[in-house]
This record gives C-alpha cells, structure tokens and sequence, in this order.
C-alpha cells in the first residue's frame, strides 16, 4: 500500500504532470519534515492528521536557527500546504495545518544582470575556428535572443526549431509549452553551428574541435553515438554526439567569463535575466515579458522592474540638472 507521500508524488506526477525536478524537489522537502518528526519524536513519525499547525511552527523556527535561507523555508512551506491541501481531497487529514503559517519576510534581491557591453563581449567570446567554439557560440546567442532556462536550452530538439519563421519551441516548468522568437544573430549562430554539426554526431572532430571528415578521429568512448538525426534529436550535442547537460553549459560559460575577465556572479540564468530587463528598458510590456519567459504569475516577472527602476533613476540623476 502507497503511502500518502507516496501517493501525493503519484499523484503530481500523473495529474499535475509535473517535471522530474518537481518531483525530486516535492520528496525533498517531505523528506526534511520527516527527519525533523523522527529527531522530535525519538525516531516516531506521526502521521498527516496529527500534525499541527503550532508543531510546523516550530519546523519553522528549527529551520530558522539552522540558518536556513528565507527562500528555502518559503519552497518547503509551499511544499507542505500542497501535501496537505492534497491530503483533505484523499481524506488523510481533515484540515490544512500549514496553511495558517506565514512565509518568512525578507527582501527580496534584484537579480544579477550583465549590461549590453558585457552580454556582447560573452556572446564574442568563443572561438569561430573550431566545432565548440560554433557551438558554444550558438549557445549564448539562443539563451539571450529567447530568454530560456538553461534546462529549456539543453532540452531544444531539431524538431522544436522553425528557423525560416524564426521561432522555437520550448518545453517549460510544468512540462508547458511556448513558442519563443530567435533573432537574427541567433539564427545565424545556429546556422553555422549546423554545417559542422553532422560532424561531431558522426566522431569526425578531433580533439580540438577541428572537423576531419575522412575518419573519426574523435576520442574513443564506450558510449554509443546516435546514428543518424530525428526531430526529437538534440539541437546542442556533447563531445560524444549526445545531449548536452545543464552543468556542461555552466562550466563553459564560467570558461568564458575567465578569459573576458567578467563578473564571476554570471551563471547560464544571468543571460535570462539580462534577456528580460533588457526588453523592459527598452520599452516592451511587462505581460509580454511574462509570456515570453513562461512566467505563470506576473508577480514573478515584476522582479525586473526593480533593476529597470534603478537603471532610469541613474538615468535621471545624471541628466536632470535639479535632480540632486
């Protein structure tokens, strides 16, 4: 027999077709609260209905001295009010005992963005005379023309690009779907990247990322390269032909950022940030930045008004002669 934690993650999984990362982030989280019951208890774990709402304050408080962070004690505190909210519906428990607890107050920081002089000099930065440096080229360029998470990145499929429209589609949060805009300079990043693409796929790229295409003389590996290209092929490949991971991006960005002598605090979601607050300053709606990020609550794209907002107060101050 499930247990109702068990059948809570069933049942995100299979009704709410939440993502892997949902799923893992959800157990988690349960997985917190009933390692603090087992430490509470002498190793009892009570089950849904008798916990209260003054015991997941007092989680709370734990959390707070462990120090914490805020933003972690909000996530777990939304974990638990959905297992509950799905434990009334299941009939495991008769009432929400998370639902009266606040979420910690706490300032919530602007995020980190790269003005358009530095996102230039990244997107310059790699190397055109060889197969990554193309790649890692049409990388950088995707991230910031369409504004997509670096999963969303890594999981883009041949059969998800539209280049002649030029349009993406991009699989999101939730497993929902938009359709993101590629500009110009993407588009031709992308381009390039295809014509020595096949290459790598087939093992004909060297060491160094130079294309011979007599022989593999790529690296030799136990692991299996795909043989030929589908729609649901990956658009970024690794070394090996195969998908590129989210951590893979990370590590070449952080390359890049050494060599431009860039803000370390750069992480492959600064281009998505930078993405949005660009547009905003130049103008476009904020709703339209909300769809275009896969924002389901505008509150969560509102966030980049405090770094517009402080771009136009520098602004003013310098060009207004009674500002100061």
């Amino acid at each position: 027999m499930l247990t109702s934690s068990q059948r809570f993650l069933q049942y995100l999984r299979v009704e709410r077709n939440a993502s892997d990362l949902t799923l893992k982030s959800y157990r988690e989280d349960l997985e917190a609260l009933i390692e603090y019951f087992m430490e509470l208890y002498d190793g009892r774990i009570p089950k849904p209905s008798e916990i209260t709402t003054l015991e997941l304050r007092g989680y709370v408080a734990a959390m707070h001295d462990a120090g914490y962070a805020k933003s972690t004690i909000s996530r777990r505190l939304a974990s638990l009010r959905s297992f509950f909210k799905f434990g009334l519906r299941d009939g495991y428990v008769t009432e929400n005992p998370a639902k009266p607890v606040r979420n910690p107050r706490g300032k919530r920081n602007s995020p980190h963005v790269l003005t358009t002089q530095q996102v230039g000099a990244l997107l310059l930065a790699p190397p055109l005379a060889d197969v990554f440096g193309l790649r890692d080229r049409a990388i950088l360029e995707t991230m910031y023309s369409t504004g997509v998470r670096v999963s969303e990145l890594v999981g883009m499929n041949l059969g998800d690009l539209s280049l002649d429209e030029g349009i993406v589609r991009v699989r999101g949060k939730g497993k929902k779907e938009r359709f993101a805009p590629v500009g110009s300079f993407a588009t031709q990043s992308l381009k390039d990247w295809f014509v020595f693409r096949r290459d790598l796929l087939l093992g004909r790229i060297n060491a160094v990322g130079k294309s011979n295409p007599t022989q593999s003389t790529a690296r030799p590996s136990k692991r299996q390269r795909p043989k030929s290209d589908t729609p649901e092929s990956p658009v970024f490949l690794n070394k090996f032909g195969g998908r590129l991971t989210t951590r893979s991006v990370g590590r070449m960005i952080e390359k890049y950022l050494k060599e431009k002598n860039l803000d370390k605090r750069t992480t492959p979601h600064t281009l998505r940030h930078s993405f949005a607050t660009h547009l905003l300053d130049n103008g476009m709606d904020i709703r339209n930045i909300q769809e275009l990020l896969g924002h389901a609550n505008i509150v969560t794209t509102q966030i980049y008004t405090h770094t517009s907002t402080k771009t136009l107060l520098e602004i003013y101050e310098k060009a207004h002669p009674r500002a100061r």
